[in-house]
């Protein structure tokens, strides 16, 4: 009787060994480059997740930034993905670069606001958007917001962005390189702050940043594209060699899902990142903008994931 006892737990361990084990999933976090801020926040994210949310496993990706990372939900396969507001509203509603195709999307969180970088140097001239009329500009890795919000800025200052410059197509740290190389004369990046490569560029030796005033040009994208931006500022603290304050276009962040994420771990994703924010803010400051009081409807474009609301509802946050 003992053996068969033996036998018979073994068996029934076996087996609840075997059901933990499926238990098990993995989850992948949809980031952006690493001269950016969504790839480090994305990495402090992974591991939080991972170590606080049992069964789950989770890892962080480099990516083109939110128009590839909106293109991995639309996948269906378990990513959430960092984006900005107005490049996933155009997936949900299937336009522009993903004109007849809409993305089932779920916002997880607003999380901080993305403020639109045009930066040059001292010496090329530029000292408006309107001298960026035959010089060599990037706008943007291809697959990033920063290009879709910079094609917005460029059209609202009466410019062609193919016509009246030369462009390219560069992440944020290739374009800091090619300016200290002098192979172009400015680039659009919009991160949240500071963002490493462009604090990078402003501490070169022989390098003065200048950043170009852009907020006039908020009306108009609103007016085209619905109120998605706002008149901001980068205080001229946060990179050296800023002489003033830079008035400037900014757009929320939000970490968005497939609708078809299931809702505990949409709720457990919320509640892991406002349980653990001093973990990501000694990751990156901008998660203290992680704010219940910025969980608004109308910062997000996009409906709110059951989970997720449930969180917020327990913590007294009322989406709309």
């Amino acid at each position: 009787m003992k053996v068969f006892a033996s036998v018979t737990l073994g068996a029934a361990l076996a087996v609840t060994g075997a059901v933990q084990a499926q238990e098990k999933y993995s989850l992948s976090i949809a980031t952006g480059g690493t001269g950016g801020v969504y790839y480090p926040l994305g990495g402090g994210l992974a591991n939080l997740l991972s170590k606080y949310v049992p069964g789950l496993q989770a890892t962080a990706e480099v990516t083109g930034g939110s128009i590839d990372n909106l293109k991995l939900i639309a996948t269906g396969k378990p990513y959430i993905a960092f984006s900005m507001a107005d490049a996933g509203q155009d997936a949900y509603r299937g336009e522009d670069k993903f004109k007849g195709t809409k993305v089932p999307l779920r916002t997880l969180m607003v999380l901080y606001p993305n403020r639109m970088h045009v930066v040059t140097i001292e010496g090329t001239g530029i000292t408006k958007l309107a001298d960026l009329k035959g010089k060599r500009v990037s706008t943007g890795s291809p697959g990033s917001a920063t290009e879709v919000m910079g094609f917005r800025v460029i059209e609202a200052a009466g410019l062609d962005k193919d016509r009246d410059m030369k462009r390219e197509r560069l992440g944020v740290a290739e374009s800091v390189n090619a300016i200290k190389d002098r192979k172009i004369d400015a680039f659009f990046w919009v991160g949240g702050l500071p963002t490493a490569a462009v604090t990078d560029l402003a501490n070169t030796p022989g390098v003065k940043i200048k950043m170009i005033d852009h907020a006039d040009t908020v009306a108009a994208m609103n007016k085209k594209y619905g109120p998605l931006y706002i008149e901001d500022i980068i205080p001229k603290a946060t990179y050296r060699g800023m002489d003033a304050d830079n008035r400037q276009a900014t757009v929320w962040n939000i970490l968005v899902s497939h609708k078809n994420l299931s809702d505990q771990t949409a709720y457990n994703v919320v509640k892991t990142i406002f349980d653990k924010r001093d973990d990501l803010i000694a990751v990156h400051k901008e998660a203290e903008n992680f704010r219940l009081e910025n969980q608004k409807a109308a910062a997000s474009p996009i409906p709110f994931h059951p989970g997720a609301a449930k969180y917020f509802a327990e913590r007294g946050v009322k989406l709309r």
